[in-house]
């Protein structure tokens, strides 16, 4: 469990989500992730997330070593622009600026030390006359394009469950640090990556903006069908839903048949993705009728009799008891310092030959690695270290 990025040091100096996602993708696949944070309360994301205990800093903070540096004063930037020389890459989040305040701006560090590697997130990306404005996720959903098309059609705008706008930020950031590497193996150079809120989510929006450019045709609101693209709804049985995606003509006609009604198939209302996209209101109540006279177990063999991709609609206790997701190890259950054994979701992608994981908990507390790394790599001692901490520099 050593994971392809065994060997590579990352020092994470974000906060709250795009950051330190991009150092857990990072930490999964081997890195070794040095966390900054600021001294005392550290990262806002130790006391995120639903409930009255704040596990969910377990996951994003898996696989990291945590030290303290007050970024504030000069003898704290120093003292980080020193860790950063024992790098390979640098992972930041905070509004554009603010590193170069710091002292800690791409122009000095690649001058000082022209491999390195420095993954940049923020709302509006690090140029353009957006980019000094504060940005979160959320901004980044709307502005991207995704806020506008999540919700029913006669309610407004509304937003996923999770902050999908960090989170696919995070994965470009992760995504641009592996290309810059092969480009460094290459060549030796290092190099900025500039991963914007909007545009990683303006990325995955399909055909929205040439649907536009071409035909004028602004994606609406549609709740949960995609609009001309049927079937492929959940659908109501008697104990619960059911996803269902036969949107496909050979797919259909299958459907057809396992409802025992194959003359559908061909019925010329259905027979085409064009057709069932005209009729899909029609058609989607059709099949609902057809679920709510039986269980979602039935429904589920019936669609793996007939090849039909579908599945059941999972909350966290299906996940975990699923034997599929026990199989793969989807679920994992890792011994951290704060709650004991803690099931979370496992590391992905898949590695053949260098399998990624959670080789680490969480640390704990704010600084709990720092007489380690400051005194590993570079030689401080513990008197030196107790005097810069009673400074207020860690």
């Amino acid at each position: 469990m050593s994971g392809a990025l065994r060997g590579l040091r990352v020092i994470e100096m974000g906060q709250l989500l795009a950051g330190p996602f991009c150092g857990q993708l990072l930490g999964d696949m081997g890195a070794d992730v040095i966390k900054v944070e600021p001294p005392g309360a550290g990262d806002p994301m130790r006391d995120w997330g639903q409930g009255s205990e704040k596990v969910q800093w377990e996951v994003i903070a898996r696989n990291k070593r945590s030290v303290s540096a007050n970024l504030r004063v000069p003898e704290g930037q120093a003292l980080v622009r020193r860790l950063i020389a024992t790098a390979d890459v640098v992972i930041e989040n905070f509004k554009p600026g603010t590193m170069e305040k710091w002292g800690l701006g791409p122009d000095r560090l690649l001058a000082e030390q022209p491999s390195l590697i420095i993954a940049r997130m923020s709302g509006y990306g690090q140029t353009g006359p957006y980019s000094d404005r504060a940005g979160f996720g959320g901004i980044g959903e709307a502005m991207g394009g995704w806020r506008y098309i999540v919700g029913e059609p006669d309610r407004p705008p509304s937003r996923m469950g999770v902050s999908i706008g960090d989170t696919l930020t995070a994965t470009y950031g992760c995504m641009g640090i592996l290309a810059a590497l092969h480009h460094r193996t290459a060549t030796g150079e290092g190099q900025v990556i500039d991963a914007a809120l909007y545009e990683s989510v303006l990325q995955v929006m399909e055909g929205l903006v040439p649907e536009y450019d071409r035909m004028g045709l602004i994606r609406e609101r549609s709740g949960s069908i995609l609009t001309g693209i049927a079937p492929s709804n959940v659908y109501t049985c008697k104990d619960g839903e059911y996803m269902i995606g036969a949107n496909k003509d050979s797919l259909w006609k299958r459907l057809a048949t396992a409802m025992g009604l194959p003359e559908l198939g061909d019925d010329p209302r259905y027979a085409t993705h064009l057709a069932r996209g005209e009729n899909q209101l029609e058609l989607d109540e059709l099949i609902n009728a057809w679920t709510r006279t039986l269980t979602v177990d039935e429904v589920d063999a019936l669609m793996i009799a007939h090849s039909i991709p579908a599945g059941r609609v999972y909350r966290a206790p299906e996940m975990i008891a699923d034997p599929h997701f026990q199989a793969r190890e989807a679920i994992i259950e890792v011994e951290t310092e704060r709650y004991g054994p803690l099931k979370m979701q496992g590391a992905f992608p898949k590695f053949s030959a260098t399998p990624g994981g959670v080789r680490r908990p969480a640390p704990s507390q704010v600084g709990q690695h720092n007489a380690e790394i400051y005194g590993e790599l570079l030689g401080i001692g513990g008197d030196e270290l107790a005097a810069m901490a009673a400074a207020g520099v860690v």
